[in-house]
């Protein structure tokens, strides 16, 4: 591992940093040799820190104190290690102290965050663009925001003035942090519905709050039992028409490093050909990796009967 080399992009991404969260090393880009295993995260005065597999000792020692000398110039009082690859085991705090509440900032808006285990935070900054996108057209707009998990863009669309949001998600506990993320930013819920659905069984719940004016699909790409992008993006894809309105906007994403854009694209001209392909919203700069296919995939698909 080139430890100078990361030396120099933390000193050179840390420039001018403040509370908002930053990635500030991302070498899951592939940009950087030997460090595929690593990001690093600059969330107000937490360096979080996670490793996607195991490392030989001598190196993540001398990666750690690395890290300590870092943060002894910078802003962050504490280092937080999350072994993303051992699914169950809690993080470790190797500097510093963790509170109870945490949140990461994201321009205006504010996201629960939990740092305490090794699995996802609940907030994914990678989809900040995305999140920018909707905000900047979801005013007085009637929103569906399907595997909405904690409910990011309901956020996004609800502090720009949506008339309505409705999130799904087969996930009650990913919800529930949702409704506490509208109320940790003062947005009121009244107008934002939380439904704890499968998707792929639900539509007659979905199409009663319908017609859409924008639709959100955000689904992983691979979850035992509920969803697989290759088969089951398809079966959604197909439903659009029924639920959308006539100037109906649609931000479908992907974030398989296995499959290009042109996958949602030929899906939309064989199975919902009312709607055109737009655009592909450009990544944060952050997070683009060498082989643009690994990259997420956020695609805005416009209905061609619109005005």
């Amino acid at each position: 591992m080139n430890f100078e080399l990361l030396k120099q992009t933390l000193e050179k991404n840390s420039i001018n940093l403040d509370e908002q969260f930053r990635r500030v090393f991302h070498g899951r880009g592939d940009f950087y040799e030997g460090f595929s295993f690593l990001t690093i995260d600059s969330i107000n005065n937490i360096l979080n820190v996670a490793f996607y597999k195991s490392i030989q000792e001598d190196e993540e020692i001398r990666l750690l104190d690395l890290l300590k000398q870092y943060i002894s110039t910078s802003r962050h009082t504490t280092i937080n290690l999350q072994r993303r690859y051992l699914s169950k085991a809690p993080s470790e705090v190797i500097v510093g102290t963790l509170a109870n509440d945490l949140f990461a900032i994201e321009d205006d808006l504010k996201f629960n965050i939990d740092l305490k285990s090794n699995q996802n935070n609940g907030y994914f900054p990678d989809m900040k663009k995305g999140r920018q996108y909707i905000q900047s057209i979801a005013k007085d707009k009637n929103v569906l925001n399907l595997f909405s998990y904690t409910c990011g863009f309901s956020l996004s669309a609800s502090i720009a003035g949506a008339s309505s949001v409705n999130n799904i998600d087969m996930s009650k506990g990913a919800l529930s942090k949702g409704r506490n993320n509208h109320h940790l930013n003062n947005i009121s819920t009244s107008n934002i519905h939380f439904g704890p659905y499968n998707i792929l069984k639900s539509f007659s719940r979905i199409r009663k709050k319908a017609p859409y004016d924008i639709i959100i699909i955000d689904p992983p790409t691979f979850q035992k039992g509920s969803f697989e992008a290759t088969k089951d993006y398809i079966k959604i894809i197909r439903r659009l028409e029924e639920i959308s309105s006539e100037n109906c906007v649609i931000l479908a994403c992907l974030n398989s490093p296995f499959l290009s854009e042109d996958f949602l694209i030929d899906l939309f001209k064989e199975h919902c050909n009312s709607f055109n392909f737009d655009r592909r919203l450009e990544n944060c700069q952050e997070f683009i990796s060498i082989n643009e296919k690994k990259s997420l995939k956020n695609l805005i698909f416009t209905n061609n009967n619109a005005n």
